[in-house]
C-alpha cells in the first residue's frame, strides 16, 4: 500500500488541515501496518506556477525536447509517476479566499496532462489515472458545508472535478470548519477528528 501525502498550508503545525490529514493519515496507517508514505510539502518546496515553457514541454514529442523543455517537464513527470504510483492520496486543503492554496493548484496543472492522466476520444474525455482513493483535510475559518455560504465554497468541488476529469472518483472530504467562529472553534477539530474516526472504524 503506498500513500502520497500532500501538505499545503504554510501554517505548518499549526495548520488545522494538517493536523485533520495527520488524523487520516493515522487511520489509513492502523489498517493497513507496512504502509509506504511519501510526503510532499508544497507549500515549503512549491511546484513552479504553469506557464509557455512548461505547456511547450507536454506537447513536444521526448525526442525533441531540449534542456530547457526537459527540465521544465521533470516537474510533471515526478509527480504525475508519484500520483499513479500510489494507493491512497491524502490531501490538505486550507481554504484561502473561498479557494485552495496556490501550491495545491500549481502541482494539479503539472498533473493535468492531455495523453498522460487524461485523453479526449471521439466519445468525450477519458481519465487515465484509476483506482485511486482520495482524502481531503479542509480547513476553514468559517462553515462552507451548508448554509447561506455553502455557494462561496470552490475547495471540495473543483478538487474532485478535477480529479474526476483525470479518473479519480472515490473521493472523501473530512472538514474542520468554523476555526475562526468563538463558540465553536473550541470544539471544531475534536468534532472533525471524530468524524474521520467514525468513519474509517465503519
Amino acid at each position: 500500500m503506498k500513500i502520497l501525502r500532500l501538505v499545503t498550508s504554510f501554517r505548518g503545525n499549526d495548520s488545522q488541515s494538517f493536523q485533520l490529514g495527520n488524523t487520516v493519515v493515522e487511520m489509513i496507517k492502523a489498517q493497513y501496518k507496512n504502509a509506504d508514505i511519501i510526503t510532499r510539502n508544497l507549500a515549503k518546496n512549491e511546484m513552479p506556477h504553469f506557464n509557455d515553457v512548461h505547456f511547450t514541454s507536454f506537447i513536444t514529442p521526448v525526442e525533441n525536447l531540449s534542456d530547457e523543455l526537459k527540465n521544465a517537464v521533470s516537474h510533471s513527470d515526478k509527480a504525475v509517476k508519484e500520483l499513479i504510483d500510489s494507493d491512497i492520496i491524502v490531501i490538505d486543503v486550507p481554504m484561502y479566499n473561498f479557494s485552495i492554496p496556490s501550491s495545491l493548484k500549481a502541482w494539479i496543472d503539472h498533473i493535468v496532462r492531455a495523453g498522460v492522466t487524461f485523453r479526449y476520444t471521439e466519445n468525450g474525455v477519458e481519465g487515465l489515472v484509476q483506482n485511486k482513493k482520495v482524502y481531503l483535510a479542509i480547513a476553514s475559518g468559517g462553515i462552507y458545508s451548508e448554509g447561506p455560504m455553502k455557494e462561496y465554497d470552490l475547495t471540495e468541488k473543483y478538487i474532485k472535478n478535477i480529479l474526476g476529469f483525470i479518473g479519480i472518483t472515490d473521493v472523501t472530504a473530512f472538514r474542520v470548519e468554523g476555526v475562526a467562529i468563538p463558540g465553536i472553534k473550541e470544539s471544531a477539530m475534536s468534532k472533525a477528528v471524530q468524524i474521520v474516526e467514525n468513519t474509517f472504524s465503519l
